[in-house]
């Protein structure tokens, strides 16, 4: 029995579309997002379930899978979360949301999220005894996952990502290149796009203006998009938003760019991250677990710091800052009196 009754967009929808995608099978019976039904590609023997975006549809769901599991069922959560009501069958959990078992304050995120969070991180703490089985992504994140369990579950590292859609691609030619860095991304707080526009700013100060292209939905994140447009009219940013993608058009881009830059703060695998490493590009990136767990970046930084970003993509262009020059207590008494 398959259970993913929030995934509708981003990295979930892709990975979900294409474990749907193997045959034979193995599931006989699925609820699954309405959302995200015409873009799911359709199973003959798959009794499918279409639960809508409402709290009550969410825990009629919640009642039916607790009324359909029988004693010799299994049950894949692939939406993160474990059942809420007791169920006769096994359990297994996969947790692709790191946000879920972080103890990060939320504070970037709009209220309504937040109170999703709390309420889901909440759900995930008391219920976590009612899953037999879970399975993560990432080395970090089965580490991050087993600090923050309270019994004794087994947790598993199984990654998987969608078949290229070409058997190879060549790596991009820079003076072929219609963007110099891609930023493959949703606009949640945690993906970090201002302070990447801040460091974007400070490289125009220098003199610098690499072309970036990012992937916001309109409908999605409306505010971040026109914040984004202010930002990149008034600092003269060469920032293309190419929109919300389709996963053909997401393979046209990374052919299109020199190189992906990723400043997430947390990711419990960070897909675009491989897909940009099997199409050649050098990869930036975050020193942080999530990245090395997946991909070698040719250069790191401070994913909070705007300057260590800057710096990083300076070093990337051959332009590399000089070093502050460290004088004398002389010079120091110098400027004082200047």
């Amino acid at each position: 029995m398959l259970h993913a009754p929030n995934v509708h967009a981003g990295g979930g929808l892709v990975l979900l579309t294409q474990f749907l995608t193997v045959t034979p099978t193995a599931f006989l019976w699925a609820q699954l997002d309405q959302r995200a039904q015409d873009r799911l590609p359709n199973q003959p023997a798959l009794s499918a379930r279409y639960v809508r975006r409402s709290i009550l549809s969410r825990l009629v769901a919640e009642w039916r899978l607790w009324r359909e599991c029988k004693n010799d069922d299994l049950v894949l959560c692939f939406h993160g979360l474990p059942p809420l009501l007791p169920l006769q069958g096994r359990v297994v959990v996969f947790v692709q949301n790191r946000l879920l078992i972080e103890r990060s304050t939320l504070a970037e995120y709009p209220s309504w999220l937040r109170l999703r969070l709390r309420l889901e991180r909440l759900w995930f703490s008391l219920l976590q005894a009612r899953c037999s089985h879970y399975i993560v992504q990432t080395p970090s994140m089965a580490a991050a996952l087993r600090s923050w369990l309270r019994h004794e579950i087994p947790v598993s590292v199984a990654p998987f990502v969608p078949a290229p859609a070409t058997s190879a691609a060549p790596e991009p030619h820079p003076s072929a290149c219609a963007y110099d860095f891609l930023y493959v991304a949703s606009g949640e707080a945690h993906k970090n796009h201002m302070i990447l526009l801040e460091a974007w700013r400070q490289l125009a100060d220098a003199g610098l203006r690499p072309s970036l292209a990012v992937t916001l939905g309109a409908e999605a994140d409306p505010e971040l998009c026109r914040r984004l447009e202010d930002y990149a009219s008034r600092y003269g940013l060469a920032v293309t938003n190419l929109g919300c993608l389709a996963p053909e058009a997401v393979e046209t881009a990374y052919r299109q760019s020199g190189a992906m830059i990723y400043p997430s703060l947390s990711e419990s695998f960070g897909l675009p991250l491989v897909e940009a490493a099997r199409h050649g590009l050098p990869i930036l990136a975050p020193e942080l677990d999530y990245v090395r767990d997946i991909v070698v970046p040719v250069e790191t930084f401070d994913p909070k710091s705007p300057m260590s970003i800057a710096r990083a993509v300076r070093r990337f262009l051959g332009a590399a800052e000089p070093a502050v020059q460290v004088g004398s207590a002389a010079d120091f008494l110098a400027e004082v009196l200047r």
